[in-house]
């Protein structure tokens, strides 16, 4: 039977210290919530306080009941499901998801929103100086939909990884909405490669 029970005590302390002898080492920090007893209030309060003196990037893919861990995170991916939940706004259309985005935002002070939204593609949501907030609008490049299994984990990673490697977090996304676009055309668990991905950007 699978263990629920929350993360404390010595396993909790083994955890952070092995997190904060290899957040040096590393550019970012993928936490991925599945509500199974890892991920907490105070792990992941412990994950900013380490990453921030090395400027360690900080994504999180949410669960519902968990969105007030996630403060200062750099990025939170919710699905349009969560983030209405996560944000108490009910997303019936642009102004409704607007309202969620920014709500998120100045709620956990978190960089960044990427809300995923099926057929209807991704919107960015991040700081835009003195201006406030910026939205993007993402269509999605998904030509088939067979399988969305593993959707999400596909679009962290590859967000994540195209970020820290140099890319803007509008083309960040960009490239994370082809790489999704990739697994869910495919049955079962599938992977987006690097050519896979250079031949969907046209690249």
């Amino acid at each position: 039977m699978e263990d629920r029970k929350r993360l404390e005590g010595k396993n909790l302390e083994s955890l952070t210290g092995y997190i904060k002898k290899a957040i040096k080492e590393h550019d970012a920090v993928i936490i991925s919530d599945y509500k199974k007893g890892v991920v907490s209030a105070s792990l992941v309060k412990s994950i900013v306080r380490y990453a921030r003196p090395h400027n360690t990037f900080i994504a999180v893919d949410p669960k519902v009941g968990h969105f007030h861990f996630y403060k200062n995170v750099s990025l939170i991916t919710p699905n349009i499901i969560e983030a209405s939940q996560g944000s108490c706004v009910e997303i019936k259309d642009e102004q409704s998801l607007f309202r969620a985005g920014k709500t998120l935002m100045n709620r956990l002070s978190c960089k960044s929103v990427l809300i995923t939204r099926s057929e209807e593609g991704m919107s960015l949501f991040e700081k835009d100086g003195s201006k406030g907030i910026k939205v993007t609008y993402i269509p999605t490049v998904a030509k088939k939909v067979f399988d969305v299994t593993g959707a999400g984990d596909t679009v962290i990673a590859a967000f994540t990884l195209a970020h820290i490697s140099g890319a803007s977090l509008e083309d960040a996304s960009v490239i994370a909405n082809h790489a999704a676009g990739i697994v869910v055309g495919e049955v079962g668990t599938a992977v987006a490669t690097a050519e896979m991905l250079l031949k969907s950007l046209n690249c």
